[in-house]
């Protein structure tokens, strides 16, 4: 919750630009610093903030879950004379705890990009929740509680593809900057794994992030849905925005 106060105005420029594309000829943002000097100047200073009640309530549930799962799992598969798990089991432990914290973070997700996306819709089509417990009662209310768990399967697809190439691209990092001879075990070497990991995860996520979040943000068109699931939104993206959008 800590790095969210830090990360929200990334997050917040990351959604933006995911949904720049979406029914447009040109696309809204051209870079991230286009974004960032769109959104100061449209919407002003504290708008890069917006959505931080939903960022934070999303870390209280996902990441809780996701840490107390993989701890919990890690511990008792650990055998008596301390080994840990392999790297093969270590791999599903993440992917369990990532798809089991995605499915109870689902409904602060679909709070957290409908109030990011919020400010570059006009005015009449905004949907101007206050808060995330505004937004969590407001989507019951006038969409029903299954809308809370829209794009779930996308976000626990998403979950499991960022646990199992974070932790496989990180050992993998760990140990050829290890092998360089030019790094030891510790702080430096740590920083720039996790550095490389953090590339490598994005790279691979973007794709489903893209359908997850095109999915939870999507309104309803003479009663059906705009997208019918996250392959749908992939094709739909490839062929009118481009291979790249992805």
């Amino acid at each position: 919750m800590a790095a969210t106060v830090f990360v929200q105005p990334l997050d917040l420029v990351k959604n933006r630009m995911q949904l720049s594309g979406e029914g447009a000829k040109v696309r809204e943002y051209k870079t991230s610093f286009h974004a960032v000097g769109s959104i100061l100047r449209n919407e002003g200073l504290r708008s890069i903030y917006t959505g931080l009640s939903a960022g934070l309530q999303r870390q209280a549930t996902y990441t809780t879950t996701r840490l107390g799962i993989y701890t919990i799992l890690f511990e008792k598969l650990t055998k008596a004379d301390g080994t840990p798990p392999n790297f093969l089991m270590k791999a599903l432990i993440g992917m369990t705890g990532g798809s089991t914290g995605a499915f109870v973070g689902t409904p602060e997700e679909v709070d957290l990009i409908r109030m990011t996306s919020d400010g570059r819709l006009p005015l009449d089509q905004r949907r101007g929740y206050t808060n995330v417990f505004n937004a969590l009662i407001m989507i019951t209310r006038e969409e029903g509680i299954t809308t809370m768990w829209r794009g779930c399967v996308p976000t626990m697809a998403r979950a499991v593809v960022v646990n199992a190439a974070q932790l496989a691209s990180y050992c993998q990092s760990k140990q050829f900057l290890l092998d360089s001879g030019y790094f030891c075990d510790y702080f430096l070497c740590h920083f720039c794994a996790s550095m490389i990991s953090g590339l490598v995860t994005t790279a691979a996520s973007r794709p489903v992030d893209i359908a997850k979040m095109r999915i939870q943000n999507m309104r309803m068109i003479d009663g059906k849905p705009e997208y019918k699931n996250g392959l749908y939104v992939l094709m739909k993206v490839i062929r009118y925005e481009g291979f790249f959008s992805l």
